[in-house]
């Protein structure tokens, strides 16, 4: 009976976490760039019972029973990096990556491409949130004030918001002088990133991503003017936070039948005997 307790405490707990992972997708379904986290239930590996005859001479025999259950878990949060889809803003700092042809990795996966975003000064991020601005000292930065970096490594002054940017990334200001190329990166493999809040991603391998400037097996534009949406289908993940509430629910009913049980056996049986 305490394994139907354990069974029935560990299908809330994963329930409840999937719970939190749906609500924060669609907290953040009006947030440029986000990309909603994805999951999906396992069971924990199940045990093969078996019956002891303790009868038996000259030694021992066991017979099957079945297997049993142990419950289940809230397999590892995966982002799912599809493309979301674009907005006219009409805001010249607003510039979105539109993804074209990408290559897929060895296992299959499609890979993605990002900003790279100068989180310390010895320290890179990437974002796919390209709701930029342009600081005090004319520097085009993330909404945080972290700053844009360029492909070669180095921060992009663009001295106001009068720039232009093409669709190569090439920026150019007010002036009509070049300063500069927003970096493009590729992840061949996007599950290797980690968030990080604020829109920003850590690579968890030694190094940097490779750009993705000028590879001819990879294509993309920058779109000024325009932001790209989060990638959360709002409908969906209602959907799906309904049924994670039901599915609580009915755990909940099966752990308060164990505890019913497990108080008439000690209440009553245990008085009769």
């Amino acid at each position: 009976m305490l394994r139907g307790l354990y069974g029935a405490a560990a299908g809330m707990v994963a329930q409840q976490n999937r719970q939190e992972m749906l609500s924060n997708n669609l907290a953040n379904a009006n947030t440029p760039g986000f990309k909603a986290d994805q999951a999906s239930l396992r069971s924990f590996p199940n045990m093969l019972l078996h019956a002891v005859d303790t009868q038996a001479m000259p030694g021992r025999r066991s017979y099957p029973i079945g297997e049993l259950t142990t419950g289940v878990y809230l397999q590892e949060r995966m982002p799912n990096f599809k493309q979301g889809d674009l907005v006219e803003s009409r805001n010249a700092t607003d510039i979105a990556l539109l993804q074209g042809v990408l290559p897929e990795n060895e296992d299959g996966r499609e890979m993605a491409l990002f900003y790279t975003i100068e989180h310390n000064e010895d320290e890179i991020r990437y974002s796919r949130n390209g709701n930029f601005t342009v600081d005090g000292e004319g520097f085009l930065t993330t909404a945080q004030g972290r700053y844009v970096l360029d492909v070669d490594g180095e921060r992009i002054q663009v001295d106001n918001e009068n720039f232009i940017v093409a669709p190569n990334g090439i920026v150019t200001n007010e002036a009509g002088a070049q300063v500069g190329q927003i970096n493009v990166v590729v992840a061949e493999d996007p599950m290797l990133l980690v968030k990080e809040g604020d829109g920003l991603l850590r690579f968890t391998e030694e190094g940097e991503l490779p750009s993705a400037v000028d590879d001819g097996e990879i294509t993309y534009q920058l779109q000024q003017g325009f932001v790209e949406r989060s990638n959360v289908d709002a409908g969906q993940t209602m959907t799906e936070m309904m049924t994670a509430y039901r599915a609580f629910e009915a755990n909940q009913r099966v752990l308060q039948a164990y505890d019913q049980s497990l108080e008439k056996a000690v209440n009553e049986v245990g008085r009769i005997g």
